[in-house]
């Protein structure tokens, strides 16, 4: 028995000590690298042939170490801080824009009434050509928001390019708070059912109070018999807002999430501490494939209670979870510290940034695919939220993915809107509509071109330095003029589906951005099914198994 007690006290002493020894390691390479990392920084800066910018070169060896992890882990500094300001706090200071590239030029995407730019005439589709001087081009794209936004209270100062103008207009304005809101649109739809339809747009701190605030308000209206909660293309958020979210839903006490680190003591669980908002009114959540992070922890928590039907394509498949780490005053460290479960236990992470990867090896990786709901039904990890109703946008294809890759639908929209007041739109019938696109695309060829026929225009350019195969040019030539020509004929095929993007874009431009999403729930093959489903008691029970 004494040779037992001392051989289990060896054994326990060899365990401690190799884990000391282990730790010690870890806490020595580190130190030793720092040390390396120090030196070869110094010696590069004091001696390189050509002046070296320490604060850049340092930044460069920092996105370097960082590119070897996920994409979510992310040096943030001070050019980037009203980033971290619109993800924790919904406000920035500025004038109220978006901006993007369309055409290889950086233009007004979005506005947001009643701020300094919507309340001085600035328009969606204008090219932003100055920022307090600073010229601006898509190969600097990057820069351009961080100069547009700043204190509230400075003065900014754009040239902008309106379409079909010579000249330019020049802006001055202050800078002030912008609140960002995550409801897009709350209402009863169809406007004579007693559906609700909410469109949420991001996970930031207001988003479950808006939610609240827009349920009492359409109560106050009528009875709500059901909900459709639309995380369409939303790229998530705060964590703590999407369990905020997920309260308003689901009964009180229930498990939405866990997160788990490195060490698996590491673990939180989070539980619904409310009573719900909304407790038996029917629910349906629809996701795509551009919802990520805090829709998938909603979704999956909806969808492991049966409390809801998820409708649409696989979601994202974003399964890790990051906490933002102040350095100093004006920099700070995004970094992933865990990734996060379902309440069925599945963790939806898509990507397996370890893979292939010397610097990362993944802790732990469950090798259970195959989940169940509370009512038993078959749910599945790693690959994003599989839908319980799979149900395509009809609206999304190749050809009109060029369309709006291209640009050519805003560039459209740009001229229509130039040319035409609100009043002649809205005696505009949608087959005009479609005419003058069709028109707009003919009188510029180069604007439609499909890959076969980009193909043939290489290969054209690449006979005519070869004089062997200069003959068979004008062959090409007519070959490429036919392609071209079934573009048109493509065209005519998909008439509905690209009337119904412009009329979109167009009815945002004329009013806002409310009447915009009102104009495409009418041509929504995924919201026309969802109210199907909610109408149909059986079919909906049925679908959530339930007896």
């Amino acid at each position: 028995m004494k040779n037992k007690i001392i051989s289990l006290a060896l054994l326990i002493t060899f365990i401690a000590g190799f884990t000391f020894i282990k730790n010690g390691d870890i806490y020595y390479e580190v130190s030793k690298n720092i040390d390396v990392f120090g030196k070869i920084y110094k010696e590069i800066t004091f001696n390189y042939v050509d002046e070296i910018n320490p604060s850049e070169f340092i930044k460069a060896g920092i996105k370097g170490m960082l590119d070897k992890l996920d994409p979510y882990t992310v040096f943030i500094d001070e050019s980037r801080k009203s980033d971290i300001d619109i993800l924790t706090n919904g406000k920035y200071g500025g004038i109220g824009v978006s901006i993007g590239i369309q055409n290889n030029q950086v233009k007004i995407t979005e506005i947001i009434e009643g701020y300094p730019a919507a309340r001085q005439g600035i328009k969606i589709g204008d090219i932003i050509l100055e920022v307090d001087g600073f010229k601006v081009s898509a190969d600097n794209y990057d820069e351009v928001s961080p100069r547009v936004k700043g204190e509230p209270g400075t003065p900014i100062e754009l040239k902008i390019l309106r379409y079909n103008r010579k000249d330019t207009l020049i802006f001055k304005m202050v800078r002030e708070e912008i609140l960002l809101k995550s409801l897009a649109y709350y209402g009863f739809y169809p406007s004579n059912s007693n559906n609700v339809y909410l469109k949420l747009n991001n996970f930031n701190k207001t988003a479950a109070a808006e939610i609240q605030s827009a349920i009492k308000k359409l109560r106050n209206e009528k009875e709500i018999k059901s909900i459709i909660l639309d995380l369409r293309g939303n790229p998530g958020g705060l964590l703590e807002s999407a369990i905020e979210v997920s309260d308003k839903f689901l009964n009180k006490g229930l498990l939405i999430v866990s997160t788990r680190g490195k060490d698996i003591s590491s673990e939180k669980k989070y539980y619904s501490s409310e009573e719900p908002l909304v407790k038996n009114e029917k629910l349906i959540i629809l996701i795509n494939e551009n919802s990520a992070s805090a829709s998938e922890i909603v979704a999956g928590a909806i969808q492991d209670h049966d409390r809801g039907i998820i409708l649409g394509t696989q979601s994202f498949g974003k399964g890790l979870v990051q906490t933002i780490t102040p350095i100093t005053n004006d920099v700070s460290l995004k970094i992933t510290t865990a990734r996060y479960y379902t309440p069925s236990g599945r963790c939806i992470q898509k990507v397996d940034y370890s893979k292939d990867n010397k610097v990362v090896k993944l802790a732990d990786k469950d090798s259970v695919n195959n989940f169940f709901t509370d009512n038993l039904r078959k749910v599945y990890a790693f690959g994003g939220i599989t839908p319980d109703t799979i149900v395509e946008n009809i609206f999304r294809n190749n050809l009109i993915d060029e369309l709006l890759s291209q640009g050519i639908i805003y560039e459209f929209v740009d001229e229509y809107t130039s040319d035409y007041s609100l009043t002649q739109f809205e005696k505009d019938s949608d087959a005009n509509v479609f005419n003058k696109f069709v028109e707009f695309v003919r009188k510029n060829p180069g604007k439609l071109k499909l890959d076969s026929s980009k193909k043939i225009s290489e290969l054209i350019s690449t006979f005519k330095s070869d004089s062997t195969y200069k003959r068979y040019i004008s062959d090409l030539e007519n070959i490429q003029k036919k392609i071209d020509e079934s573009a048109f004929q493509l065209l005519k095929k998909q008439e509905y589906e690209i009337t119904g993007i412009i009329k979109i874009e167009l009815v945002r431009r004329f009013y806002d951005s409310k009447k915009s999403i009102e104009e495409s729930l009418k041509r929504d093959n995924q919201i026309k099914i969802a109210l199907d489903l909610l109408n149909d008691n059986e079919k909906y029970n049925r679908t959530l198994n339930k007896e």
